[in-house]
C-alpha cells in the first residue's frame, strides 16, 4: 500500500492533466489547428505537461489555427525560436506518450509479451523488457505523426516522406525515451522501490503519477536535440 498522502498526490495531478487535456480538446475542435496531427499533440501533450503545456497552447498553439493562417501567411515565424523548438519536442513526445501508455497496459495485461522481449531469459527486471516494446511502439507513432507534419508541408511522396520522417525524429525519439527511461528507474528503484518500500505497478495511480514526471523528463532531454534539428532544417519549424 502507499501512503494516502501520496495516492490523492497522485489521483490529483493525473485529475488535472486530464481536465486540462480536455478543455485543450475542445478548444481545438472549434479552432483546429492548420498542421492537422497538432490537433492530438496538444490534448495529448497537456495530460503531462499540464498547465505549462495549456499556457503554451493559448499563447502560441492558437497562432497556428487554420484560421490564423487563413488571416496572415507570417503565423509561423510568430513564435520564438525557443517555442518553435518546444512545439517540435512536444509532437514527437506525444507519439512518446501514446506509444508507451499502450505498451505499458499490453504487457500488464499480456505478461507474455514481455517474456518474448527477454523478461526472465535477458533480463531479470521486467520492467527493461517493456521498455523494448515501449521503445517499438512510441517510435512507430512517433514516426507516424512526423510523417503527417512533413509530408503535408514539403509536398513529398509517400516514400520521400518516411524517409524525411526518420531523419526527424529519430534522435528527437531516442532522447525522449532516455529521459523517461532514466526518471521512471529513478521513481520504481529508489522512489517507490527503496524509501516506500514497493514499486508501482500499471494499475496505480502513482505508475501514472510517475509517468507524467518521466514524460516531462523526457521532453528536456529531447528539447536540446530538437534544437538541433530544427535549426539545422532537418525536422520543420512549427
Amino acid at each position: 500500500m502507499f501512503p494516502a498522502w501520496l495516492d490523492a498526490l497522485s489521483l490529483a495531478a493525473l485529475l488535472v492533466g486530464a481536465v486540462l487535456a480536455l478543455i485543450v480538446s475542445i478548444d481545438v475542435i472549434r479552432r483546429p489547428q492548420h498542421m492537422t496531427v497538432m490537433n492530438v499533440v496538444w490534448p495529448v501533450t497537456a495530460l503531462f505537461g499540464t498547465v505549462a503545456v495549456v499556457w503554451a497552447y493559448f499563447r502560441y498553439g492558437r497562432m497556428a489555427s487554420r484560421a490564423a493562417h487563413h488571416a496572415t501567411s507570417t503565423h509561423r515565424t510568430e513564435a520564438p525560436f525557443p517555442v518553435m523548438v518546444g512545439k517540435g519536442a512536444l509532437h514527437c513526445g506525444s507519439g512518446c506518450m501514446l506509444g508507451d501508455v499502450a505498451a505499458e497496459w499490453l504487457a500488464f495485461l499480456v505478461p507474455a509479451v514481455a517474456v518474448w522481449l527477454g523478461w526472465q531469459s535477458l533480463f531479470y527486471e521486467k520492467m527493461y523488457a517493456v521498455w523494448i516494446l515501449d521503445f517499438l511502439f512510441a517510435f512507430g507513432l512517433g514516426i507516424v505523426f512526423q510523417y503527417f507534419a512533413i509530408v503535408p508541408m514539403r509536398g513529398l511522396p509517400p516514400g520521400e516522406g518516411i524517409v524525411a520522417a526518420l531523419k526527424a525524429d529519430t534522435a528527437s525519439l531516442v532522447a525522449w525515451q532516455v529521459g523517461m527511461y532514466g526518471f521512471m528507474a529513478f521513481a520504481q528503484f529508489y522512489l517507490f522501490g527503496h524509501l516506500i518500500g514497493h514499486r508501482a505497478a500499471v494499475d496505480t495511480a502513482e505508475f501514472w503519477f510517475a509517468m507524467q514526471g518521466a514524460m516531462i523528463a523526457g521532453f528536456l532531454t529531447s528539447y536540446p536535440v530538437n534544437w538541433w534539428l530544427v535549426r539545422s532544417g532537418i525536422k520543420e519549424r512549427m
